[in-house]
């Protein structure tokens, strides 16, 4: 379902460059939302967003990966810039390969890290080759 279908407010019914939709949304539109990569290989969606408080600003989004029927998958905190919207098939697009995204730092939905934990910010930022903001 893609963030179009989320918008039950129908604030994106008429958008233009200026928002809302793409250039400014809403999170709940967004968590769902499928993320692809270059080589058009499913890397699953976004299960959440996770804000900065201090900031204001989107730190990363939660990605769920794997798994069948919400069972056994993992989750991924991926840097917010590291995302890029494809409006045109209106999904997200992650620029790692899909064996490589196995291997990244990840975590059960059971056991979520510390995400405002420096060396880990670090870890995650570096592996997604993103600078912290």
């Amino acid at each position: 379902m893609s963030y179009l279908d989320r918008d039950t407010f129908g604030m994106y019914k008429s958008y233009n460059d200026d928002g809302p939709g793409p250039t400014l949304m809403g999170a709940n539109t967004l968590i769902g939302n499928d993320v692809y990569n270059h080589k058009d290989e499913d890397l699953g969606d976004i299960k959440e967003i996770m804000l900065d408080m201090r900031s204001g600003k989107v730190a990363y989004a939660v990605l769920s990966f794997g798994g069948f029927l919400g069972m056994n998958e993992k989750l991924f905190a991926v840097p917010w810039t590291a995302l890029t919207l494809d409006t045109v098939n209106e999904r997200f697009i992650l620029n790692v390969e899909k064996d490589r995204l196995q291997d990244a730092p990840g975590f059960d939905e059971d056991e979520w890290p510390d995400m405002a934990d420096l060396s880990w910010a670090t870890k995650v930022h570096t592996y997604y080759g993103t600078k912290p903001y």
